[in-house]
């Protein structure tokens, strides 16, 4: 929170940490007119996140900041009062030693259970400090419910809200339980990612066998009078069933059109579902659509052979 309390904006900022809030701020910073450069040590930004994705935003991005190093280490800090001189390690590094007028630390969250008198309940904690609750949001004190970022991830305001409705109405002995099929997730960068359900990359790393189903926004007529052809939508289908498991999208716009994409997965709906419901035209949420099509080979927007 103190990034978004300083005085003024920093000529020179470096963000330790390619995630979504080092990102957010990047983007912020960089448009009240910072000199951005990212120092991620992981292979890529947004570790965690579709490649596919990430590449729409790296692509545009790479215009906005000075410099994007990943694979890269912050070895050693020095305050030098009114700016700071940075170390740097990695292949990618063109000048190892660099001054900055602010550092901006954004690796990781942990919760803050500590100072609470959790000590003096029967309220527990796991290994790495988060509040066990069951999906009443109960903690094992019979009197203390818990929600939100300290019951852990995903650490989402929306996700914390839905979990207070359902805490309260356990509270007051109503037959309800916190189980969602989908939490969207959106990183407010230019443009936006926004996820929801099963990822294409969780299920490579789970071995769960899906197909894809891509619409690219080259093809979208509503992204072209935007000037914003650099987006992607995207289903992740069982293919089995055709039942959507998950919906990704890069875009202008992705933060809002994902709701549609959640509810899809919520309600256990198949392709055809998001097929067949007609959308406005000409629009960005249409890609959704577009996107159903194109899996059945469908689509009069773009090509693809039918399927057998």
């Amino acid at each position: 929170t103190s990034a978004l309390e300083l005085n003024d904006v920093p000529k020179k900022l470096l963000v330790i940490g390619g995630g979504y809030i080092g990102l957010e701020l990047s983007t912020v910073y960089a448009s009240l007119g910072s000199e951005v450069t990212v120092v991620e040590m992981l292979p890529g930004i947004l570790p965690g996140a579709d490649r596919d994705l990430v590449a729409v935003l790296e692509k545009r991005i790479k215009t906005k900041l000075k410099n994007i190093y990943t694979e890269t280490k912050v070895v050693k800090l020095t305050n030098n009062g009114d700016s700071v001189t940075v170390k740097l390690e990695g292949a990618k590094v063109t000048e190892a030693e660099q001054t900055f007028d602010k550092v901006l630390i954004s690796i990781g969250r942990r919760p803050v259970t500590e100072g609470l008198g959790l000590e003096n309940t029967n309220v527990k904690t796991n290994e790495r400090g988060f509040v066990v609750v069951d999906n009443q949001l109960k903690t094992n004190d019979e009197n203390i419910s818990a929600i939100g970022d300290i019951v852990g991830n995903p650490m989402l305001a929306h996700k914390a809200s839905a979990e207070g409705k359902t805490a309260v109405e356990a509270i007051l002995g109503h037959k309800t339980v916190f189980e969602p099929n989908a939490i969207p997730a959106v990183v407010f960068t230019d443009p936006e990612i926004a996820w929801s359900g099963l990822t294409e990359t969780e299920a490579k790393e789970k071995g769960i066998k899906v197909e894809i189903a891509k619409f690219p926004w080259a093809a979208s007529g509503r992204a072209t009078t935007l000037d914003r052809n650099d987006g992607l939508t995207k289903l992740i289908i069982e293919p089995e069933t055709e039942r959507i498991l998950g919906v990704a999208i890069v875009g202008v716009g992705a933060g809002d059109m994902i709701a549609e994409g959640t509810l899809a997965i919520e309600m256990g709906a198949v392709v055809k579902d998001l097929e067949f419901t007609i959308h406005p035209h000409p629009t960005l949420s249409e890609t959704l659509m577009f996107a159903a099509e194109l899996f059945y080979g469908h689509a009069t927007d773009m090509y693809r052979p039918k399927r057998k």
